[in-house]
């Protein structure tokens, strides 16, 4: 089950997402147990690939979500994780996978707690999608932008 703001899609609609995915421009990454040093190297890599995709302001609501989503597996986890970024015709998509089934919890922001806590508030409130999913040993954690919002 995945939580977040999505949509549900049919065998087509998936078989359609697949198919773009394998066509469109992505970057994958192995990000090493623990080693924070991948957050600002991700960041750089993933502007790297979205330096063509023709908006600027949503590229770095892109690099901020995606420094969450992988600053969280590796914080929060003690395994490796694989992060996936696509761009395609609807717009970007960035996952997060790990390799423990723990779901991650959307807490709410305590003032007490410096910047702890607010990953997936952001998450939440800056993608136009995102959600968890299970999978065969862990679980992905995943947000969408679109290409056509501003």
């Amino acid at each position: 089950m995945a939580v977040g703001a999505f949509s549900a899609e049919t065998v087509e609609d998936t078989a359609d997402s697949a198919k773009e995915r394998a066509q469109a421009p992505q970057l994958r990454r192995r990000l090493e147990r623990a080693d924070l040093g991948a957050v600002p190297e991700t960041r750089r890599a993933l502007r790297e690939l979205l330096r063509h995709w023709g908006r600027p302001g949503r590229s770095e609501i892109a690099e901020l979500l995606t420094s969450e989503l992988v600053t969280n597996a590796l914080v929060h986890t003690d395994h490796d994780a694989v992060l996936t970024a696509t761009v395609g015709p609807r717009g970007l998509r960035v996952e997060v996978r790990d390799f423990v089934a723990r779901r991650p919890r959307l807490r709410v922001p305590n003032a007490d707690d410096g910047t702890h806590g607010r990953g997936l508030v952001l998450v939440q409130s800056l993608a136009d999608a995102w959600g968890v999913r299970a999978h065969g040993v862990g679980k992905a954690v995943w947000f969408e932008l679109d290409a056509g919002a501003v």
